[in-house]
């Protein structure tokens, strides 16, 4: 018997290392399998600009070794939605996972959800988050350019990342709660040494202070109960980087499997949870290191397993999803890649959006004269190429503000609402994509109550979202307000690539992304958000 279009014989609900690597020995196995991810592939070691203990892989980083596997896995034919998941039927011998693009039938769920920086809970510290509080070096560190930074944890991401901030920091001075570091000494030593970092151990951050942004540090030693007070210097501000460790992302199986007390879930030695057919891995498990080689371990000791329960689940029900298609068996028809910008796998991707979307959409530019407005064009002719649905207009600049600028209209020139201000790469690609996707139909799929509470904003809501194209939280934010937009036409959602537009960033004191500004400033608020967690914001 074979199934629907929507029936997986599993769902790896996460895409990062362990998801990635799960999915590539499903799929090699001829098991079909699809990567559900709600931010962007690769999980939180894409934020790692250097990874040197990944054995066979001399140096890296964590974006460039995730892609990879991820190419790995789609080349045995594994497949990849971006969309969240917002629960879970277990039940019964086929499984439903519900996402916000539809239903998808199971016989087996992989959990490999990861886990999420934790805050501290020091005095200012949820106050002044994206006002100099910030938990990512690489999508932040560039903010505090010539400025004091502290750095507030003593674990491995906090000496890795203290380092890594020394390219942009005047100094930075590392608090430690206990007595040293607690990761792998080569990698303390490394932080110890630098001529730019000052290590304190048991010392806790007590309060930040500021105004709209951070002007004073108060923090204590532990064992002598000196307490120091910083003051940045008259005009200036500095940054405090939090890398407390992480929380678990476990609350899709609250009540459906076995957690610890501090929420990790629990398995076996196979990887199984407590409820039937849910298996997990990576960091989301209890362990006693979280380590990229061990989340694919875990993958792949899962992925073995939902192997013999799904080949047990075929013969029991008699369904047998269609298996995936490798790379290989697609040569003999391979996809044209008639472009300088775009890959092949960025055309397939394209492609497979275009193909779906049901009105046609005019991109209307506005330039200046600089190489940025050049850069926009090209990308945007090009993008236009691919498809006949797009089509291409240049503006009158005056009547935008902050140029380059391309503004996603209907076939009548009327406006959808969704603007970018830069040129939409790096991990702003695949959200601009779905931008044209949900402004042309049918758009990603919405819960019933969702699209209820979006049709019933009345008032003007003018959102502008602050990014950098480096950041691998900002997609999820500027995917939800895109999507309200596009559905609302009292609402307006626009993104600016903030390495481009300084003013902005001095106008909101902005030193952390996506900043979100909502009708000029009467909102300002910092950090990734899904759709629910925006609405919650705005109504």
């Amino acid at each position: 018997m074979e199934q629907t279009e929507n029936f997986y014989d599993v769902v790896v609900i996460g895409g990062g290392p362990a998801g990635l690597t799960a999915a590539l020995y499903l799929a090699r196995a001829r098991y079909r399998v699809v990567v559900v991810e709600k931010d962007h592939f690769g999980g939180q070691i894409t934020i790692t600009s250097e990874v040197v203990n990944y054995p066979g892989v001399g140096r890296t980083s964590g974006a460039e070794l995730t892609e990879t596997m991820r190419k790995q896995a789609e080349g045995f034919g594994a497949e990849f939605l971006l969309t969240e998941v917002t629960g879970l039927e277990l039940s019964g011998d086929v499984k439903t996972v519900r996402t916000g693009r539809g239903e998808l039938k199971c016989f087996g769920v992989l959990l490999a959800t990861g886990a999420h920086p934790r805050m501290v809970g020091f005095q200012g510290e949820e106050q002044f988050r994206g006002r100099g509080v910030a938990y990512c070096a690489t999508c932040d560190g560039e903010f505090f350019t010539g400025k004091d930074v502290f750095v507030v944890g003593g674990g491995f991401a906090a000496a890795e990342e203290s380092v890594f901030l020394t390219k942009y920091a005047r100094h930075v001075t590392i608090l430690i709660r206990g007595d040293d570091f607690t990761c792998a000494q080569a990698t303390a030593e490394a932080a110890r040494s630098h001529e730019k970092i000052t290590v304190l151990t048991n010392t806790e951050v007590e309060e930040v202070s500021g105004d709209t942004a951070l002007r004073d540090l108060r923090y204590r030693n532990t064992r002598t109960g000196q307490v120091t007070e910083y003051h940045a210097a008259d005009g200036e501000t500095f940054g405090v980087f939090v890398f407390a460790g992480y929380a678990p992302a476990t609350e899709l199986v609250h009540g459906l499997a076995e957690l610890n007390e501090q929420g990790y879930i629990l398995t076996d030695r196979s990887q199984k949870t407590t409820s039937d057919g849910l298996y997990a891995a990576g960091d989301v498990c209890v362990k006693p290191l979280r380590q990229v080689v061990t989340a694919v371990g875990d993958g792949a000791l899962a992925a073995t397993e939902l192997e013999r329960l799904c080949a047990a689940m075929q013969e029991k029900t008699g369904i047998h999803p269609k298996p995936p298609v490798s790379r290989a068996e697609e040569a003999a028809a391979p996809a044209e890649t008639d472009s300088t910008l775009f890959t092949g796998d960025m055309l397939a991707q394209l492609h497979t959006v275009f193909d779906r979307m049901t009105s046609p959409l005019l991109l209307r530019l506005y330039l200046d004269e600089g190489p940025l407005s050049a850069e926009l064009r090209q990308y945007m002719e090009e993008l236009a190429a691919q498809s006949d649905k797009l089509s291409v207009e240049i503006g009158n600049a005056a009547d935008a503000d902050h140029l380059p600028c391309v503004r996603i209209c209907r076939p009548d020139g009327g406006w959808t609402g969704l603007a970018f201000h830069g040129v939409p790469g790096g991990h702003e690609f695949t959200s601009f994509v779905l931008g044209l996707y949900n402004a042309a139909g049918p758009g990603q799929a919405m819960e019933t109550d969702v699209k209820a509470t979006v049709q019933a904003i009345q008032k003007p809501l003018h959102l502008e979202i602050l990014v950098s194209l480096s950041c691998t939280m900002c997609p999820e934010l500027v995917t939800a307000a895109q999507r309200i937009a596009a559905e609302n036409p009292h609402i307006t959602a626009q993104v600016y690539d903030l390495n481009h537009f300084p003013d902005l960033r001095e106008r909101y004191q902005v030193m952390s992304v996506p900043c979100l500004i909502v009708n000029d400033g009467e909102q300002v608020s910092f950090g990734k958000k899904n759709i629910r967690q925006l609405l919650e914001l705005l109504t």
